[in-house]
């Protein structure tokens, strides 16, 4: 099955975007490893309605006028995996977890490591916020994206709830 594909500019690079007809399938950063989140044959259709939307919630969450996203996921990997995925959807923007804290909430108290695993697979970076997980010490861990863009999202988050109401 071909997939839809765009590519947007971002505060953190160059984002592809890919989508199915079900929903978005994975947001990969312009370095991304082809082997991380293996798609296939991607066609480029920056017209998509789930891409297009993609985009604009994307730009509206750099601009610090959005804090959550509301778009269809397709989700593709494992069930172990998607458990990840979806817990990953809980962490409130502004706020971090540990992966063992992840790995409590999925009900697998002893898989850190397997949760580290699969948050390194996660497909849907930023709209999944992989980047709000940590260390057990609170320090910053492996990122696809690289740690200077985590380093970014986590600050543009930050900042967003510092403003004054």
């Amino acid at each position: 099955m071909t997939l839809a594909a765009t590519i947007m500019p971002s505060p953190v690079g160059a984002l592809t975007l890919v989508a199915s007809d079900a929903g978005l399938v994975a947001v990969l950063w312009e370095n991304d490893d082809p082997l991380r989140v293996r798609l296939g044959p991607l066609v480029e259709d920056a017209a998509h309605p789930v891409l297009r939307a993609a985009a604009d919630q994307l730009r509206g969450y750099f601009a610090g006028e959005r804090t959550s996203f509301d778009l269809p996921l397709d989700w593709r990997g494992t069930d172990f995996q998607k458990a990840v995925w979806a817990a990953l959807l809980t962490i409130p923007y502004g706020e971090t977890r540990s992966y063992g804290a992840l790995a409590r909430a999925i009900g697998r108290p002893s898989a850190s490591r397997a949760v580290g695993a699969a948050n390194g697979r996660n497909p849907l970076s930023i709209v999944a916020p992989c980047h709000r997980v940590v260390g057990s010490g609170g320090h910053l861990t492996g990122f696809a994206g690289g740690l200077e863009a985590k380093s970014l999202l986590l600050a543009l988050e930050r900042r967003r709830d510092e403003l004054p109401l």
